[in-house]
């Protein structure tokens, strides 16, 4: 299939977390055989802080860990639909995208186009957001791709669209896998944005005063920390590592013993079922796994043994010392998580998924099946 995405970014994961699992179905597509191009705005806000922050030379170093990976600046002003769009047979589109661009491809489509059309929502706006949302013009699209069941039901609910299909995140295991354990750096660490304040007690309650109250070592990466979140870092002993590029993240979890998982607050309270990426690539990693509560609604995963579950403060503290102190207990929790992840939730399940939704819209199976022979001409 020629594949067209319009997504945020491919190149920065600067507060952006949907590149993480948008790299790996890329790479996992064009393994396939299939051509992908990816479509980014120029000027978007991820890339400009990445570049700001830290230097062009981020993106020279993205190209070691996604060889050959490229994105297509575009603008509303000057893009080209029907030069973008001429040859392509699938297009999905994602909710970071502008109200403007998603209703322009969407009458793009009813003005002729060949290709199936499909909307990609990642996040929590439908319901925290659902005004902002609802704005979207989807009526010419095929269908929402949503990742998770509760908002895919919202979109048929609202009516928003007429098809529906949940098509979770899931871990890319070309970068996210066990490496090699030598000596440990420090007991804990922890990669996630502090984020709008959407999860700010719960940040305290199941990782800042566990760490604290148990003396551990450990180290937080991530960005937009507010001052009073730095500050109450410190006072636990937490260095603060900052922005930390998405694809090192298994590097840092093989120095350290555990690390936590600690859902903002509109996924535990209204968006049951969707634990977002970061597990996912904590448990493909190797790396033992304490969640704070989350209601694992469309069984994922086996919680209590992919993955340990603390329901408040202390019972944190006494996974921490369990984890920390049993090695072999360790052991069995990051091989269960490890084990789950590449039985049932890697992008190569994804894309096996988002083939069977192309079947079902009728695009030739001769093109979303390709032969090994196709492929490898497709590669020449």
């Amino acid at each position: 299939m020629n594949i067209t995405l319009f997504y945020h970014s491919i190149l920065s994961d600067w507060n952006h977390g949907n590149a993480h699992f948008l790299r790996g179905i890329v790479r996992e597509l064009e393994e396939r055989g299939h051509q992908v191009q990816v479509f980014e705005p120029e000027n978007g806000w991820s890339l400009q802080n990445l570049v700001e922050g830290y230097g062009k030379e981020k993106l020279d170093e993205l190209q070691a860990y996604y060889p050959g990976i490229s994105t297509n600046f575009y603008t509303l002003k000057s893009i080209n639909l029907d030069e973008v769009l001429a040859n392509a047979d699938l297009v999905l589109v994602h909710e970071w995208n502008e109200h403007e661009l998603v209703k322009r491809i969407g009458a793009h489509r009813a003005n002729g186009g060949k290709y199936k059309l499909l909307f990609h929502d990642t996040h929590h706006r439908a319901v925290t957001e659902r005004e902002s949302m609802a704005k979207y013009e989807l009526t010419h699209y095929d269908g929402v791709l949503a990742f998770g069941q509760k908002i895919r039901d919202l979109y048929l609910q609202e009516g928003w669209t007429r098809k529906a299909w949940t098509w979770h995140e899931a871990a890319d295991t070309s970068v996210f896998y066990p490496h090699e354990r030598k000596d440990f750096e420090g007991d804990l660490v922890w990669i996630g944005n502090w984020g709008d304040e959407e999860r700010t007690a719960e940040l305290h309650e199941f990782l800042i005063n566990p760490v604290k109250e148990l003396g551990l070592k450990a180290k937080i990466y991530g960005v937009r920390y507010p001052e009073h979140a730095r500050k109450a870092l410190a006072d636990a002993g937490i260095e603060y590592g900052g922005w930390l590029p998405n694809y090192k993240a298994a590097g840092e979890f093989a120095k350290y013993k555990v690390t936590v998982h600690v859902p903002r607050r509109p996924y535990v309270e209204a968006l049951p079922g969707i634990p977002t990426i970061r597990p996912f690539e904590a448990m493909a990693c190797g790396i033992p796994l304490i969640s704070s509560p989350w209601d694992d609604a469309e069984n994922l995963f086996t919680p209590g043994e992919d993955f340990l579950v603390a329901r408040n403060g202390e019972e944190m503290k006494a996974h921490l010392q369990t984890i920390i102190n049993q090695p072999e207990k360790a052991k069995e929790v990051a091989a269960r998580g490890l084990e789950t992840i590449r039985n049932r939730h890697t992008c190569a399940h994804r894309v096996n998924e988002l083939e069977k939704v192309c079947q079902e819209l009728g695009i030739t199976e001769s093109k979303i099946y390709l032969t090994q022979k196709e492929q490898i001409l497709n590669e020449e």
